[in-house]
């Protein structure tokens, strides 16, 4: 007996090439999967994908922070150039000093923050492609079982609708004897007795 594919192979593969939206800033993927039927899986997923989005907006800040520090450190740089051998000059030349060191910092800092934002797009794809094939899972699974629902809905409704006829039928067939009854019972015994027959109705 051959062993069935795993779907979510399949799914991956239909989103081989499709530009896709970030699924968790995207309404209709709420509207998709609202917050009762998230699976386990699916909320997993969504908080790694979100986090992966706080951390790239972080570092985008942190990397600003840094680049305005460094231009008020060359200011103090370009302030402090000329120090002589005076108690002010000494102090300008370890000012200057420190916010060369400074400088070498944040320039370190930011050519890393830089190399893993370069990063980041890739992991926050990857990501929304997982969030996606699972999500792909979840619809499939409610798509497959409104399908076998929409099947027994059509059988139970054709059932109900001849079992209506049948009804029907057998109502249009009392309705007949009894107007027979009616008209038998009026001309053999006269209205009198109908009336009273009307009555305990």
């Amino acid at each position: 007996m051959a062993r069935r594919k795993d779907k979510s192979v399949d799914f991956k593969e239909a989103l081989q090439g499709k530009k896709l939206p970030i699924l968790t800033l995207d309404d209709r993927w709420y509207q998709l999967i609202p917050e009762h039927e998230k699976t386990a899986s699916i909320k997993q997923l969504e908080n790694n994908l979100n986090n992966l989005i706080k951390k790239q907006g972080k570092m985008i800040t942190d990397i600003k922070e840094m680049k305005k520090l460094k231009k008020k450190l060359m200011s103090e740089i370009v302030a402090n150039m000329e120090p002589d051998n005076s108690a002010a000059g000494r102090l300008k030349a370890k000012k200057l000093e420190k916010s060369h060191q400074l400088i070498e910092d944040i320039n370190t800092k930011m050519q890393n923050a830089d190399d893993n934002l370069l990063d980041m797009p890739y992991e926050i794809k990857k990501a929304n492609e997982e969030l996606m094939v699972e999500s792909m899972k979840l619809c499939y699974a409610k798509l497959t079982q409104n399908q076998k629902d929409i099947k027994e809905l059509d059988v139970w409704i054709l059932k109900t609708r001849e079992m209506l006829k049948v009804r029907i039928l057998e109502k249009q067939d009392k309705e007949i004897e009894n107007s027979s009854l009616y008209s038998y019972m009026h001309n053999i015994l006269g209205n009198t007795v109908i009336d009273v027959l009307d009555d305990k109705e």
